[in-house]
């Protein structure tokens, strides 16, 4: 489409009204004398609704307004890794180069460095066919991570005339097809449109976590979706730093939309410095950050989690399993709330646009594990924070996502007020991926994994009605089995669910070391019961040797020595 100016009519906050412009929806327009980024969200008769991604103001009626013809799309391309980006695809670190600490308005920078030379490695030859989403060729990006160069998913494809090898820069022509289709290292993708794939295949392999109530008790699969809801200081933000930290998917990608300042700015400040577990190389090297804090625009806030989607579809096209953190994706309504009252459109409940749900739908339908265009198979799993004012669950945007995801980590501010971390509710919580990934656990950790899961919640649940009792009339009118019972749900819940997410040794925990942890538990718990029924007292079992050293085992680099040291002297006192 042909550029088209036109001048503004109206200024409502970021939503600008412009005439005499020739616009189609979601085209990218410049606003004012400093060409403000915004993009058409709406179109009445002769007037185009402009939601603008910067400050507006200082801006008045009369000045132009440019269209571009285009989408809001972001690059593609290598250097993006590393890399710390606003929600609309400006890399922070080049935008402070360029002003200084504070972001002027109208400012723009390429989403990828357009001067940089990288090292390009064929895999064609001349006369090869290639099609659309092909792999052509690769590129050494980081330590850790090979960015695979793609035929761009909108390209029909062709015999290749020219195929070239060595130092380009992503602008660069690569490749030549007999039609004339100059190849290049970068593309441009619209951010609200997914990519295209060849199929979507079934959630069978999980993402690991490395954090024990959610790789145990509610796994979430590669391509899998979960929502993390919770009152403010219940550990949302933690607990997605912990999934990006710790997860083992190939390439992080992480949100920040609406977070306070401080909290992205530990982000920020942290992750440079993490060592990733699988590499022994910093985390950053396979990490890409989108930062959308609170006291940015907030029109830019909506679009941020559409540029941070987009990247990880883009890394998922390669082959890689990409996870995605959202945090959170209630700040992400909020700002839809905010442009929808502007547009004066009918609210839905809470003040929510009406089509909140369908937008909710949108974002987690593009997670998924895919056989991409090229044939390689790459996920894209999400992870979405939401914040309910007040912890009320009931609230839409937690009803909604709720209805979408297949895992939901229920976080509990009673139990962060207890200073049981991470404080998910394993009572309110649930997976639906559960009985998919059961063959996996069985075939690659125990054969008796699944069976362990089962026995460890139902103990958690008897516990939970008993507890009922207990505050009625205290635990010592309870039979001496039913208080073991709760001396073994206290094992499970102190040495296994809790963990420490700043703890050198206990921030990660591998499977392995969890299906001991489980097991070592399950072996307690039959040596009380059988103590018991020799003519052991319930104190006697409570107070016996060694159990103070079990607990603290999982915090030793060592764990399965102290482990063991540990259970041989329960084993002794107990007598069994």
């Amino acid at each position: 489409m042909e550029v088209s100016v036109g001048e503004i009519f109206r200024i409502s906050g970021p939503l600008v009204v412009a005439e005499g412009l020739k616009a189609r929806m979601y085209d990218l327009c410049k606003v004012g004398e400093e060409g403000l980024m915004g993009e058409v969200v709406g179109l009445a008769g002769e007037k185009v609704l402009i939601q603008v991604y910067e400050d507006t103001s200082g801006i008045r009626p009369g000045e132009k307004v440019v269209n571009t013809g285009m989408p809001l799309s972001v690059d593609l391309g290598p250097g993006l890794i590393g890399n710390i980006y606003d929600g609309v695809q400006r890399p922070l670190p080049r935008l402070k180069e360029i002003s200084g600490d504070f972001i002027s308005r109208g400012i723009e920078a390429p989403g990828i460095d357009k001067k940089k030379k990288w090292d390009f490695q064929p895999l064609i030859k001349k006369g090869d066919e290639v099609k659309a989403g092909q792999i052509i060729g690769k590129v050494q990006e980081t330590d850790v991570v090979e960015h695979r160069i793609l035929v761009p998913p909108n390209v029909k494809g062709g015999r290749v005339k020219e195929v070239y090898s060595g130092s380009f820069t992503v602008d660069e022509t690569i490749a030549v097809l007999e039609d004339g289709t100059e190849l290049k290292m970068a593309h441009k993708w619209p951010v609200r449109i997914p990519r295209p794939y060849i199929e979507k295949l079934p959630p069978v392999i999980p993402l690991l976590t490395g954090q024990r109530i959610l790789d145990t008790f509610f796994p979430i699969a590669k391509g899998g979706t979960a929502a993390i809801p919770g009152p403010f200081g219940s550990g949302k933000t933690v607990t997605q730093h912990q999934l990006a930290k710790w997860s083992d998917a190939s390439i992080v990608v992480y949100i920040g939309c609406g977070e306070r300042g401080n909290e992205m700015t530990e982000v920020l400040e942290e992750f440079p410095e993490l060592i990733d577990p699988r590499t022994g190389k910093p985390l950053m090297l396979r990490t890409v950050l989108v930062a959308n804090t609170s006291n940015m625009p907030v029109a830019a806030r909506e679009a941020s989690v559409y540029t941070g989607i987009t990247i990880a579809e883009y890394f998922r096209d390669m082959g890689y399993d990409v996870a995605l953190q959202a945090d959170s994706t209630s700040r992400w309504a909020e700002a839809m709330r905010e442009l929808s009252g502007r547009l004066e459109e009918m609210p839905g409940e809470e003040g929510y646009p009406a089509y909140l749900a369908s937008r909710l739908a949108e974002f987690y339908e593009r997670a998924g594990r895919v056989k991409t265009l090229s044939g390689e198979i790459g996920s894209v799993s999400v992870v979405g924070a939401v914040s309910p004012p007040g912890g009320d669950f009931s609230e839409p945007v937690t009803q909604n996502t709720l209805r979408i995801v297949k895992a939901f980590w229920g976080l509990d501010a009673k139990l962060a007020g207890r200073r049981h971390f991470p404080a998910i509710n394993w009572l309110i919580s649930y997976s639906l991926y559960t009985n998919t990934l059961a063959e996996w656990y069985e075939k690659n950790v125990a054969a008796d994994w699944n069976e362990l899961i089962t026995w460890a919640m139902g103990v958690l649940q008897e516990e939970a009605t008993l507890q009922e009792i207990v505050m009625l009339v205290g635990s010592d009118a309870l039979p001496e089995s039913q208080r073991v019972l709760l001396l073994v749900a206290r094992i499970i819940r102190e040495f296994y669910l809790s963990q420490y997410a700043y703890h050198e040794v206990d921030s990660y925990c591998d499977i392995k070391k969890q299906y001991d942890m489980l097991k070592a538990i399950k072996t307690l718990n039959d040596w009380f019961y059988k103590a018991l029924e020799a003519g052991k007292t319930y104190d006697e079992i409570e107070r016996v040797e060694g159990l103070d050293e079990f607990m603290r085992s999982k915090l030793e680099k060592d764990y399965r020595s102290a482990m063991d040291k540990a259970l041989e002297k329960i084993k002794k006192s107990l007598g069994v």
